[in-house]
């Protein structure tokens, strides 16, 4: 009974999904072919694929309206944006949202298809919500860290250029041609935003949204000052550079420090999985009573949340913000 309600549920959702794509796809016909001829050459420059980049997440945008009308006003829809945007994923928070529920779907109904109990089927249709998300976020914070760790090399090219005699935008413009990634993106993002009429000023606080950094809150802070009162830009910002580095340096002193306790956080997790599965090994009977009772499943679901919440309380501790 139940297969012949989630066969004709799950090409349901699979038609509704095929279809969903369809329509996305033709309304960003338009912008398709504007990219399309923006990018017949293949031997892009850097400053290049960045405007092909701003462009394609234009048609991203166009492409997911109709959702976007609707879920705009969720807080939740305006982080999940926040966190593409740092991350630098080309899609909508409404798209990638539309993506997960419909792959959530369809595992879930297909487990149960396949006469998998419900709590298993449940639980694989959750991780398959999570972990694009836990890959997202671990994007974003790997991509935020080396862009932090570059800002001391980019300050001092900017000073460079600037006692060179270079005019802000060029020295921006220096530094999106001569960093490496990710760094260069977003210095030829606030150049190329420049270059099609935006104030330099709302380029650089649209680069700290995005980033959402505090060394770069202080970078774009110093820049705005200085166009208002004047002063020597350069100065400070090789001030800055100076103050990011010695943080940095202290960071991996912490991190060094803390090693320890991060080590005993991953042992203490792991060391309940491996007995289980040791137990389980050995003498199957006694370790089964934990899989197949009521009361053993309760103690293995209490056992493995408070094994979480110790991990995340070790964490805490050794996280240190410097």
């Amino acid at each position: 009974m139940i297969t012949l309600i989630l066969l004709p549920l799950m090409g349901a959702m699979l038609l509704a999904w095929g279809l969903f794509q369809v329509i996305m796809d033709l309304r960003s016909a338009k912008q398709r072919k504007v990219v399309d001829r923006l990018t017949e050459n293949r031997s892009r420059s850097r400053d290049q694929e960045v405007k092909d980049s701003l462009l394609r997440r234009r048609a991203s945008d166009m492409q997911s309206g109709l959702l976007d009308g609707v879920v705009s006003r969720l807080s939740v829809v305006t982080k999940l944006q926040h966190i593409l945007d740092q991350a630098d994923v080309d899609w909508s928070a409404a798209r990638m949202l539309v993506n997960i529920s419909a792959l959530s779907l369809f595992v879930g109904a297909l487990l149960l298809f396949l006469q998998v109990s419900p709590v298993s089927a449940v639980a694989a249709a959750a991780a398959t919500i999570a972990l694009p998300l836990l890959w997202l976020i671990r994007k974003r914070k790997k991509r935020i860290r080396t862009l932090v760790e570059q800002l001391p090399d980019v300050f001092d090219l900017l000073g460079q250029a600037l006692r060179a005699g270079h005019a802000l935008g060029g020295a921006i413009q220096l530094v999106s041609q001569q960093m490496p990634e990710p760094i260069a993106k977003e210095f030829s993002r606030v150049f190329h935003e420049q270059n099609l009429g935006i104030k330099i000023e709302e380029a650089l606080l649209n680069m700290a949204n995005r980033v959402d950094q505090m060394d770069v809150r202080f970078f774009v802070t110093a820049v705005l000052i200085q166009r208002q009162t004047g002063g020597d830009l350069a100065e400070v910002l090789d001030k800055i550079g100076k103050v990011i580095r010695d943080r940095i340096q202290l960071l991996g002193t912490v991190q060094a420090l803390t090693a320890e306790g991060r080590l005993s956080g991953w042992v203490l997790l792991a060391l309940p999985v491996v007995v289980f599965f040791a137990c389980l090994f050995v003498n199957p009977e006694y370790a089964r009573v934990l899989i197949d009772t009521p009361s053993g499943r309760t103690m293995l679901g209490i056992a493995i949340g408070m094994d979480l919440m110790g991990m995340a309380m070790i964490k805490k501790i050794v996280n240190i913000k410097v």
